[in-house]
C-alpha cells in the first residue's frame, strides 16, 4: 500500500528524532544546534568579542542553553527589519539539588532533585532516566555531560495502595525521588559518576546544572506510521523546525533570525531566557555593526515580525469537552495559530494575516487554536518578546497530545508543515 505521508515529511521526522536523542538537556540542544549550524555554513560569534557584521554573513551565538542564528541579506543597512522564528530549548523535568546523593530505606541509593517546570509527574514513573546537563570545574571550564540510563522513579505496587487507580496523588518531595543503585551508602556519589563521564575529577566540580531525561528512543507508530511519540517535543519540535528553516534561509530584504531560549518552562526570567537581555543584545549589536543607532533600531523593529513557535493542544478524543466546541485543531491538520483575548498569546490580526500568507505561500494547511473558556490558557515566549522588544509577534505551533508528559505525541506530517511555513517567513 502506498503511504499517504510525503517522503520529505518522513525524512524530517527522522531528523527530529535524531535531534531529540542528541538533546537531553537545553545545553545539549544548544550544542547540537551549533553543530548543525556550523555544517550549514554559519560561523560562531563570541559575545566577548567586538562584532563586525556585514551583508551576506551567516552567524550564530550561544549563551548557556540558548542559541541565536541569523542571515544578513545582501544590501542590508542599519535599519533593515528582522524576520524572527522563536522557540525554546528546555522541557519540564527534574533538576538535581545541591548534595544530590541520598540514601533511602532498604539499602537503595537515591537522588535529591527539584521539579523543573510543570511535568505530568505520573508519566515519569517506571522509566529508565538519564542525567544530563553541564558541570563547571574550579577553573571555570564548562563540561557537557550525560550518563545514559541510570535512575528510575519506582511506582508503589497496587497491592500496597488499593486506591491507586481511583486517583494517584504524588507528593513532589516524598514520591518522586529516584533509585539509582544498591549497597553501601558511603559508596554512592552521583557527582563522582557525572565527573567521570565528563572526564574530570570529582573534587574539581564547582557547580552543576543537571536535569533528568527519558531514555526511550522516539519512534513512529500506528496505521501507516502516521504518529510520532517522543520525549521533549515541547519544545525541541519547534527548535528543530526553526533550525531546518534557518539553515536554508536566503532572505530577500529582512535579516532572517532563529532564536531558541532556555528557561521558558519556568517563566523565561534568566540571562538566557526570553525575558532576559540576550535577544535584545544580539538584535542591537547586529544593527550597530551595520552602522545603526537608536533611530535605526526603532525603524527596524517597527517593520519586523517575530513568529513564536511552541506546541499546542490537539483535540483529545477522550476529553473532547476540554476544548473549544468550534475551534478544534486536529493532528495532521497543519500548524496552529494560537489566539487568546487576554494576550496569553501575542497574536493579533496583523500577525494572523502574516502567518496565513506564509502558510499559503508554502502550500501548508493551517488551523486556529483558542482555549475553552473554562480551561485556563498557558503561555509562551511570544508575549514576553513582544513586551520586551515591541516587535509584532504571532504565536503558532503544532498540535500534540500528552503535553508535559515524559513522552508526547504528534502527527508525522505536522513538524514538516511547520518548518516549511517557517521557511517562508525567513524568506521575506
Amino acid at each position: 500500500m502506498t503511504s499517504s505521508i510525503p517522503a520529505d515529511a518522513r525524512a524530517h521526522i527522522d531528523d527530529l528524532a535524531a535531534f531529540v536523542q542528541a538533546s537531553p538537556s537545553s545545553y545539549h540542544a544548544a550544542r547540537e544546534a551549533a553543530r548543525r549550524l556550523e555544517s550549514a555554513g554559519f560561523a560562531a560569534l563570541d559575545e566577548a568579542d567586538a562584532w563586525r557584521i556585514a551583508p551576506g554573513d551567516r552567524r550564530y551565538v550561544v549563551r548557556d542553553g540558548s542559541v541565536i542564528a541569523f542571515v544578513v541579506p545582501e544590501g542590508a543597512d542599519a535599519a533593515t527589519p528582522f524576520s524572527i522564528i522563536g522557540a525554546h530549548t528546555d522541557s519540564p523535568s527534574f533538576k538535581l539539588k545541591p548534595r544530590p546523593t541520598t540514601s533511602g530505606a532498604g539499602g537503595w541509593w537515591q537522588l535529591g532533585w527539584e521539579v523543573y517546570g510543570g511535568p505530568l509527574l505520573n508519566s515519569w514513573l517506571d522509566r529508565e532516566l538519564e542525567l544530563a546537563g553541564r558541570l563547571v570545574t574550579s577553573d571555570g571550564a564548562e563540561h557537557i555531560v550525560r550518563t545514559g540510563p541510570i535512575a528510575r522513579i519506582p511506582q508503589l505496587a497496587i497491592h500496597l495502595d488499593r486506591q491507586a487507580n481511583d486517583g494517584l496523588t504524588l507528593d513532589k518531595q516524598r514520591h518522586t525521588a529516584p533509585v539509582w543503585g544498591l549497597g553501601d551508602a558511603e559508596a554512592a556519589d552521583i557527582v563522582a559518576v557525572l565527573a567521570r563521564e565528563a572526564g574530570v575529577a570529582a573534587a574539581d566540580v564547582a557547580g552543576l546544572d543537571i536535569v533528568a531525561a527519558d531514555t526511550q528512543p522516539p519512534r513512529t507508530f500506528g496505521a501507516d506510521h502516521a504518529l510520532f511519540a517522543s520525549g521533549r517535543l515541547d519544545n525541541l519540535l519547534s527548535t528543530h523546525a526553526g533550525l531546518q528553516a534557518i539553515a536554508d534561509a536566503r532572505p530577500a530584504r529582512h535579516i532572517a533570525m532563529f532564536a531558541a531560549f532556555d528557561h521558558e518552562e519556568i517563566g523565561s526570567a534568566s540571562r538566557s531566557g526570553a525575558a532576559g537581555p540576550f535577544h535584545e543584545d544580539v538584535l542591537t549589536r547586529i544593527l550597530a555593526s551595520l552602522g545603526g543607532g537608536a533611530e535605526d533600531r526603532a525603524r527596524s523593529f517597527a517593520r519586523s515580525l517575530h513568529v513564536s513557535s511552541d506546541v499546542g493542544h490537539a483535540v483529545h478524543p477522550n476529553y473532547a469537552d476540554r476544548h473549544d466546541p468550534e475551534n478544534r485543531p486536529v493532528a495532521g491538520g497543519g500548524p496552529i495559530l494560537k489566539i487568546n483575548a487576554n494576550q496569553r498569546y501575542a497574536t493579533d490580526a496583523h500577525g494572523a494575516a502574516a502567518w496565513a500568507s506564509a502558510c499559503r505561500e508554502a502550500g501548508v494547511p493551517t488551523q486556529e487554536f483558542v482555549s475553552h473558556n473554562g480551561v485556563p490558557c498557558g503561555s509562551t515566549i511570544g508575549p514576553i518578546a513582544a513586551t520586551r522588544l515591541g516587535i509584532r509577534t504571532v504565536d503558532v505551533g503544532v498540535p500534540i497530545l500528552s503535553m508535559h508528559s515524559a513522552r508526547e505525541l504528534t502527527a508525522v506530517v505536522d513538524p514538516w508543515y511547520l518548518s516549511r511555513a517557517m521557511a517562508r517567513v525567513l524568506a521575506r
